[in-house]
């Protein structure tokens, strides 16, 4: 299932919900009734015309065993790659002091890396009108 997973993260979110729509062998009238979502609704979502709501994308997620963020965003668009989610998973068999410690490390990480990205947005026009 992970190569379909990366296959699917490729697409809209409209043909997300057609693909496994079909992998799981529901129709748009089965889809519609375990969600509670009219097939006219689910129909505008697998046509794109239509976005769904927080609580029909719930609904959907559910129904396709999917996360609601897997229907949306699109392959490393959220979420930590490999890497920082073992280590996620590190800090959180920590005690609930190393954990403080680690967030405040990564709180200061951010925070410098925010104000350095404001300063070059602030300098950058000012240097382009000197070259």
């Amino acid at each position: 299932m992970t190569y379909l997973h990366h296959w699917l993260t490729a697409m809209s979110f409209s043909q997300r919900v057609v693909e496994l729509r079909k992998q799981l062998g529901l129709t748009q009238q089965a889809l519609s009734d375990a969600t509670g979502i009219h097939v006219q609704q689910i129909k505008r979502y697998e046509a794109g015309s239509s976005l769904p709501t927080a609580d029909a994308l719930k609904k959907l997620a559910i129904a396709l065993q999917v996360t609601s963020d897997f229907l949306l965003f699109e392959a490393n668009e959220r979420g930590p790659d490999d890497r920082l989610r073992y280590q996620f998973e590190a800090i959180s068999r920590m005690s609930e002091e190393e954990q403080e410690l680690v967030r405040g490390l990564l709180d200061a990480v951010i925070v410098k890396h925010q104000v350095a990205g404001a300063i070059a947005r602030v300098a950058t026009p000012a240097t382009k009108g000197k070259e």
